[in-house]
């Protein structure tokens, strides 16, 4: 069955945050009903593309995401859906006060989090790359497309980075941010700049304006921040992903499926989607190498990915299971946007070959090294052993 893809508001949210507009008044603020509540949606059992890239299943034996928390800063998360029911923690709401960020009035919010956490149903092909991980919902926006226009309301800069705070400040291991300002906010930067001091993988959307000037994206084009873009099926990116130094690597973002409001699953496109693969991949490090701090996470995020067609893709793309299987290269600096592959990345298998070689060449060596020097010493005893008797151990005098 054909369905709409939706292009995600928060994505293009950008045109209220970076003004600045401040959020509604509390005694403005709407009930704690949806205005207008996301159209329901049906189950689809078809294998979504990006599963069938991921193979969830492969990974499930290595790493899940358990005990670690992924804070999504976005449109709530609905708790109540079947796939992320028990996985989903009070959080915070910015846009009504008292709300602990379990409300979701456009859908996006769930969709992500689903992305990241959702859990495994028998009969339903889609499940989250990390169903292990617990999600913070932090609630900033039910902004929604209708009838081709953005609407609903959204927090101001302020408020969004009081959000990123309170994330952090309440134990967030990874930060979800598919929210993009177009305006760089001194609140905003202060904020991820204090993630990122404490330890947390903070994760955000390139944007989806490519075709509209691709204005630089915040927080994306923060330091310490993995900036992520969208490809196709076909590992191409989509033409609506932004391109520039900010975009560490690429990520699904066209076609997606997700899980929508109450039951059943939707498809949609953005830059929005592709960040939680991501957030979902630093959880599976998290869990898997616990020693890791966030900057060796996202290194080894940014190293273990794929070549991609073009230069446009940062690394590359996305790859789960080598960022969680493969050893870490030596430590180099945080990758800064555009830092490409190289053009042959070495076998494992020729590597390790080539090891093994040059130990056993360093072993030829001390043996030689070892038989040469003994043979010396025999026969300096040979010459020096006769002529000391001889002397009977005096030192030599002139000849």
């Amino acid at each position: 069955m054909s369905r709409p893809i939706a292009r995600p508001a928060l994505a293009v949210l950008a045109a209220v945050l970076a003004a600045g507009s401040p959020a509604a008044p509390a005694a403005a603020r709407a009930p704690a009903v949806c205005a207008q509540p996301p159209a329901a949606a049906r189950p689809v059992a078809d294998p979504p593309w990006p599963q069938q890239r991921y193979a969830p299943d492969r990974l499930a034996p290595l790493a899940t995401g358990a005990g670690v928390t992924v804070a999504v800063v976005d449109s709530g998360v609905d708790r109540t859906h079947p796939q992320l029911a028990g996985r989903v923690h009070p959080g915070a709401d910015f846009l009504d006060p008292g709300g602990d960020g379990t409300r979701d009035c456009a859908g996006h919010g769930t969709g992500v989090a689903s992305l990241i956490a959702a859990a495994p149903r028998p009969g339903v092909a889609f499940q989250g790359l990390a169903p292990g991980a617990r999600i913070l919902p932090v609630r900033v926006s039910e902004q929604q497309v209708v009838e081709g226009r953005e609407s609903g309301r959204t927090v101001g800069a302020a408020d969004f980075a009081r959000a990123i705070r309170w994330a952090v400040d309440h134990d967030a291991d990874v930060l979800n941010l598919s929210v993009v300002l177009y305006a760089d906010s001194p609140a905003v930067r202060l904020a991820i700049a204090y993630a990122v001091r404490r330890d947390v993988v903070v994760v955000a959307a390139a944007g989806n304006l490519h075709d509209s000037g691709n204005p630089r994206p915040y927080p994306a084009a923060y330091d310490g921040v993995l900036g992520v873009g969208a490809i196709g099926a076909d590992g191409t990116r989509s033409a609506f992903s932004q391109t520039g130094p900010y975009v560490d690597l690429v990520a699904p973002g066209s076609d997606v499926l997700m899980a929508a409001p109450g039951e059943g699953h939707r498809r949609a496109e953005g830059t929005s989607y592709a960040t939680p693969f991501v957030a979902a991949t630093a959880a599976l490090l998290r869990q898997y190498h616990p020693e890791l701090t966030a900057a060796e996470v996202a290194r080894r995020i940014v190293g273990s990915a794929d070549p991609a067609p073009g230069s446009d893709a940062g690394a590359g793309v996305l790859n789960p299971y080598r960022a969680v299987t493969e050893s870490a290269g030596p430590a180099v600096a945080h990758p800064r946007r555009g830092t490409a592959l190289p053009e042959d990345r070495p076998d494992p298998a020729e590597v390790a070959q080539r090891t093994r070689r040059a130990a056993a060449r360093d072993r030829a060596l001390l043996v030689a090294g070892a038989t040469g020097a003994a043979t010396t010493v025999v026969v300096l005893l040979a010459v020096v052993l006769p002529r000391g008797a001889r002397r009977r151990w005096r030192p030599a005098g002139p000849a």
